[in-house]
């Protein structure tokens, strides 16, 4: 008997950050992924582009009582609440940004996109990025362009995708096998695989049977601005109280 297609799928990741180093792993390996484009000078960070970006807190308290905590921050993926759609969702005039109802993603059709940037203005976790210029790729690099992902031209918003292109492939390969679902190996975005601590964890939030459902459930589980009411699919680990209060901040 084939198995029944699940409607209420919702992926996300849960990031352990008293595993994390710092290392920045995840940001190299998601622009590698997705074909992000880079200066040649970037230490302008006001016009970079960083779907995965890491930054780092501290406790506040002098030496030798200072502690440091790194927070990769990637798209959050908000389904916002009380019947309102993620804020992205709701502001973008062009419909160039949705949110898939069978997986809870919220995806940026750059081809719709006319670079008004309301989407930026409207997510508290500076998660989106403008494209100030065309791309240009150094020759001897263009054939290590993912043929995935397609580039992203002057004058539209890009984003993390959860490497959306790696879920296409994986069900394609369940549908040739005959399956209606895939498995929890079988769509792992880049980030996640790279990962040398094993710090970021990926799946279904709403199979029992994933990873990340059991340790969304933790005590020391929680989200980013939570009170904002936008109900990222992001979630964060620390046993650190610091840390989970600065969350909110």
């Amino acid at each position: 008997m084939k198995e029944a297609y699940k409607e209420t799928t919702r992926y996300g990741m849960v990031i352990d950050l008293d595993k994390c180093t710092g290392c920045g792993t995840c940001m190299v390996a998601c622009m590698a992924e997705n074909n992000i484009s880079f200066k040649e000078d970037e230490t302008n960070k006001l016009d970079s582009i960083t779907w995965m970006r890491v930054y780092k807190i501290t406790n506040g308290r002098p030496y030798p009582n200072t502690e440091i905590c790194y927070i990769p921050r990637p798209c959050m993926h908000c389904e916002g609440s009380h019947g309102h759609p993620a804020p992205c969702v709701s502001v973008c005039p062009a419909t160039a940004t949705d949110q898939d109802p069978k997986t809870g993603i919220v995806s940026q059709i750059y081809t719709r996109c006319f670079g008004c940037r309301y989407c930026m203005a409207a997510c508290p976790y500076h998660a989106r990025y403008f494209n100030w210029w065309d791309p240009v790729w150094p020759g001897e690099m263009e054939k290590y362009l993912n043929p995935d992902v397609s580039p992203r031209m002057r004058g539209v918003v890009e984003k993390c995708s959860f490497c959306h292109h790696r879920l296409q492939r994986a069900k394609n390969k369940a549908y040739l096998e005959g399956r209606r679902e895939i498995r929890e190996d079988e769509y792992i975005p880049a980030c996640a695989q790279a990962c040398p601590a094993n710090a970021i964890t990926f799946g279904d939030l709403n199979n029992p049977e994933h990873k990340v459902y059991k340790l969304k459930k933790s005590p020391y589980a929680f989200r980013l601005l939570e009170r904002l009411g936008t109900n990222p699919k992001v979630y964060y680990l620390s046993r650190k109280g610091w840390v989970r209060r600065a969350a909110d901040n």
